[in-house]
């Protein structure tokens, strides 16, 4: 009884009832027996796959100038925008993406200290080079030089490691440590290294045991802001720029 009540269910239940029809006349008016013989149709349910997003959503069509066929939306904060081509070549997108991100990171923390030290100091941030010891306690001699070393060698390795990952995770890394893990990308993605030395507040990892374990929902969704903020942080430097050039500063513009 049970097995032909489950039977009559998945009938009624089946494409051929629900459309009607002569189909559905007949299983209504055949035995129970017979309605037993009547199997249910499967259907297969597709997700469809999430579609690229665009710098220009309300556009459709344009070709490659409004949706790249070479931008496949794999990196963070990839909406298609590349009218100039720029990335057809795999390996250049790649330089790009780290060139923008770079870029970016520079940008944001310039415009941090952009605010601040005119806060600070009352000088605009466009001759603050002529007086460094009115925004800190070093001369310009001491500040170029602190650049070009301090810089010089952190640039000279991200660029080695860059075209040969992990090459700089070694023993004499920095000269106040000995250890190798402390240069290590700890994520396994170019740009992002995370580990205790790069992430120590474990913004997207955990450290269990003295081990740095990423987090890839939190890594990801952080990637994402980071370069929404950095792209931000960029065009406010253009704007900060003609600004300068007309004698003025952020905070004399906002009117403080």
């Amino acid at each position: 009884m049970a097995s032909t009540s489950a039977a009559l269910v998945n009938g009624l239940g089946s494409s051929a009832f629900l459309n009607g029809g002569k189909n559905a006349q007949i299983l209504l008016s055949a035995p129970i027996a017979a309605r037993t013989a009547v199997s249910p149709k499967r259907f297969t349910v597709a997700a469809a796959a999430a579609p690229k997003k665009s710098w220009i959503p309300g556009v459709r069509g344009g070709g490659n100038f409004i949706d790249p066929e070479w931008l496949d939306g794999s990196l963070p904060g990839d909406y298609g925008f590349d009218p100039l081509g720029l990335g057809k070549d795999p390996a250049f997108l790649k330089w790009y993406r780290e060139a923008e991100l770079i870029h970016g990171r520079w940008a944001m923390v310039a415009v941090v200290g952009i605010f601040v030290g005119q806060a600070w100091s009352g000088i605009p941030w466009f001759e603050a080079g002529a007086a460094p010891g009115a925004v800190a306690p070093f001369s310009f001699g001491s500040l170029l030089g602190t650049q070009l070393l301090l810089m010089g060698w952190v640039e000279s390795k991200r660029w080695v490691d860059f075209f040969n990952p992990e090459s700089q995770s070694v023993e004499w890394a920095t000269p106040w440590s000995r250890t190798a893990e402390n240069f290590a990308n700890a994520t396994g993605e170019q740009g992002y290294p995370g580990g205790k030395f790069f992430d120590p507040l474990g913004f997207a990892g955990t450290l269990k045991n003295g081990v740095y374990i990423p987090d890839t929902e939190k890594l990801e969704r952080l990637k994402l802001a980071e370069i929404k903020h950095a792209r931000l942080a960029m065009v406010a430097m253009l704007i900060f720029y003609f600004e300068a050039g007309q004698g003025k500063t952020p905070l004399g513009a906002l009117g403080l």
